[in-house]
């Protein structure tokens, strides 16, 4: 076949590529004994290592999956390379000269098109950074001196200038020799009115690097009041950029992590640059997109991580809603970890980059040496929600928090974190660890649905179960289920009191959720034709969607009497509820304050006796009194 490299070639490529060093690009390696190496296995999840490789021999295997190869082999399949470009590629990392049938020694055959645009990127981020000393990226040199970025910090990260021009970039490559097609499917450039045009203009530009320091895509900062793009664009989806298996930093990262056992996981470009110079070399970031399962698989490998050796990944969110939010999508990655998992957050709200800015390099150092377990992180902030001065709130954040605690796989680390929260809660620990049981046992529940669904509903995908699904014969909560069908089925036998209800009193995860749409659509004293429509909208998944969807079509419960009555009895009950436990605290503060403080005390009484007549006058209206 034209263009086919040599055999001797090939088999020197196999001889003089170091296994042990390709392979420990993706995996980190222990000694095994008898000459081998072994490491968690990149090809199928695993908690304990299966895969050997064996340096003498030049080949890998794993024990668990059965797949095994040399040298060559191990690239294709890792980075879904063909064959020429495997070899083509360890070619060049180890400097060694191809040679091809139809050419001798002379020019080589049209390389694969992975090749080729991995060539191209090279040449772009070149580009890029000589760009940066140019009069024209002044402004892109102020936006890294202000964040304490030196010429030598830009220099080490590669990070460059897109010209504001419509082609400089484009200009440039052809004059390489890449074809538009090329720069087109590599995300460099892109079709315009005119012509071809580049995809970045007048930014501040980031190489993104694969594992093994090949550049593969680029993120891009805006600095022109002009640019009507996002403040940050990225490469798009490329056939070597999958934005989903990328972590900005792993290059300069990976043997840090694999010899501390650590990665710091942080939200951006300037945030890994200030962690690695303040000299936390662990850090990462995800490239405009969440943390998912992909990037736990590249850090497993890389982290060793297996039911015999630890680790740590340290999460570094803001405290804020947001920054809860990202700490609740971790919590469910979290699970896939054997390593212990924490979140790093700054009291005032600084990221990495600002820290180093305000504080300095030891500001950094330390905010990564104190972090907060992920579990607790993510239990507080469910707490955070909720009003645990009164004791309805205490109950709704337990109701909130229960499932959280249920959902940690590890059985010996659930008992406690069940006792922190009821620490936290300042409740007995029985209640708390039977809310816990509880919760565990809907979320059992829940997950046999599926499998049940799809029995009965042949291939057709179940909707996904976010919170548990109460259930509706439980008479605990028998008053918040009917009160809640009332307020869908028929608001407008509700008055303006049933919005004033606080979502805490409807104990269950799910019917809090539900109170909580009502609310955001307007409540009751709002729904018209549309209500349901709107309740529908403002869903936060499918899970409580259908929950509301089921309250629509469940019958109400009236024994005897007009439908107007009994709506007016379970509001008043409500209502009466939301007294009682305001009742019940003024009562325990009077005990308190009765040797005290006698003139609280006579205040106390008096709020307490306005509170008595308010519930009986509900009862006489709503209930026909006792």
């Amino acid at each position: 076949m034209a263009g086919r490299i040599r055999n001797d070639d090939v088999a020197r490529v196999r001889d003089m590529a170091g296994i042990a060093e390709v392979v420990g690009d993706h995996v980190t390696l222990r000694p095994a004994g008898g000459g081998s190496l072994k490491g968690l296995c990149p090809f199928h999840e695993e908690r304990s290592p299966s895969f050997h490789v064996t340096p003498a021999k030049g080949l890998y295997h794993c024990f668990g999956c059965q797949v095994g190869g040399d040298v060559i082999d191990f690239l294709e399949r890792i980075e879904h390379l063909t064959f020429q470009e495997a070899v083509e590629k360890l070619a060049g990392r180890f400097g060694i000269e191809l040679r091809y049938e139809d050419s001798g020694a002379g020019p080589r055959r049209p390389q694969g098109e992975r090749t080729r645009l991995l060539e191209a990127h090279k040449a772009a981020s070149a580009y890029y950074s000589e760009q940066l000393s140019s009069a024209e990226a002044v402004v892109g040199r102020q936006f890294l001196d202000e964040r304490g970025f030196d010429a030598a910090a830009a220099a080490h990260f590669g990070v460059g200038f897109a010209p504001n021009s419509w082609d400089a970039l484009t200009r440039h490559l052809r004059s390489k020799g890449f074809t538009d097609r090329e720069l087109t499917v590599g995300g460099l450039s892109k079709e315009g009115q005119r012509g071809m045009i580049d995809r970045f203009r007048g930014r501040l530009v980031w190489p993104i690097r694969d594992i093994t320091g090949e550049t593969i895509g680029f993120g891009a900062r805006k600095l022109l009041e002009d640019d009507q793009g996002p403040k940050y664009l990225n490469t798009a989806e490329t056939p070597i950029y999958r934005k989903s298996q990328v972590l900005y930093g792993i290059d300069l990262a990976k043997r840090a992590i694999a010899q501390q056992r650590k990665a710091v996981i942080v939200e951006g470009y300037t945030d890994v640059m200030a962690c690695h110079l303040a000299g936390v070399e662990t850090a990462i970031a995800t490239c405009g997109t969440a943390f998912g399962g992909d990037h736990v698989k590249i850090l497993r490998r890389l982290l060793m991580d297996n039911d015999t050796f630890g680790g740590q990944v340290i999460f570094t969110f803001d405290g804020d809603a947001a920054g809860r939010k990202a700490a609740m999508r971790a919590f469910e990655d979290d699970q896939r970890f054997v390593a212990q998992t924490f979140v790093a957050v700054e009291p005032n709200g600084l990221d990495p980059c600002e820290l180093r800015q305000k504080q300095g390099d030891a500001a950094v150092a330390a905010l990564v040496d104190r972090p907060v377990p992920l579990f607790e992180f993510a239990i507080r902030g469910v707490l955070s929600g909720h009003d645990l001065e009164q004791p309805a709130g205490r109950i709704a954040a337990l109701r909130a928090a229960a499932p959280v605690v249920a959902q940690i796989r590890d059985q010996s680390l659930r008992p406690e974190y069940a006792r922190s929260l009821a620490g936290w809660l300042g409740m007995e620990v029985k209640p708390v660890q039977e809310a816990v049981t509880q919760a565990n046992r809907a979320l059992k529940q829940q997950s046999r649905q599926p499998t049940q669904q799809s029995a009965a509903a042949g291939d057709a995908e179940p909707a996904p179960q976010a919170v548990p699904r109460p259930d509706p014969q439980e008479r605990r909560l028998a008053g918040p289920r009917e009160l809640l069908k009332l307020a869908v089925q028929h608001p407008d036998k509700l008055d303006g009191s049933f919005d004033e209800l606080s979502a805490g009193l409807f104990s269950h995860p799910a019917y809090v959720q539900v109170r909580k749409i009502i609310a955001t659509a307007g409540g009751v004293v709002s729904a018209d034709a549309s209500w349901m429509r709107r309740l529908s909208e403002a869903a936060p998944d499918d899970s409580v969607r259908s929950v509301i969807n089921e309250l629509a079509v469940e019958p109400i419960q009236v024994a005897d009497g007009t439908l107007d009555r009994y709506a007016r009895e379970q509001l008043g009950r409500a209502r009466e509820r939301v007294l009682t436990l305001q009742i019940d605290e003024l009562r325990s503060k009077m005990q308190r304050l009765e040797s005290q403080d006698p003139a609280a005390h006579s205040a106390v009484f008096a709020e307490l006796v306005t509170l008595e007549a308010k519930r009986r006058k509900i009862r006489e209206d709503s209930l026909g009194g006792d």
